[in-house]
């Protein structure tokens, strides 16, 4: 059993920046890949990007590269997704979800443990 909670969200004015934490019990974190992703209201779930377990690779969406950056700290069970250059399109529910898995491209289906998300509002 794996148990992730999301934090760091909130409101941010255009231009700015936030950072996302993904704290996990349960199940040894360093054995988990983590995704990120995200949901506004009327949308379909988004994969923004991911990092493997077994090398630390990441995948980033089209959408945020450049823009957000996926860490992990193994020894804090902490993952994380700075996001910089934020603007309004990119308001929504932000998710953290953990696989076993080794894809980096996996859509939310293919995620086994989830967090209830935190809210992101960027205002122009």
């Amino acid at each position: 059993q794996v148990q992730l909670v999301e934090s760091g969200g909130g409101l941010v004015q255009a231009g700015g920046s936030l950072r996302l934490s993904c704290a996990a019990s349960g199940r040894t974190f360093s054995s988990l890949s983590i995704g990120w992703f995200r949901q506004a209201p009327g949308k379909e779930r988004e994969l923004l990007g991911a990092i493997r377990w077994t090398d630390d690779s990441t995948y980033y969406a089209d959408s945020v590269q450049g823009r957000f950056s996926i860490s992990r700290d193994n020894t804090k069970s902490t993952a994380y997704l700075q996001m910089n250059s934020l603007n309004p399109e990119d308001t929504a529910v932000y998710y953290c979800a953990g696989k076993t898995g080794i894809s980096l491209t996996s859509a939310s289906r293919a995620y086994n443990y989830w967090g209830q998300g935190t809210q992101v509002t960027v205002s122009s």
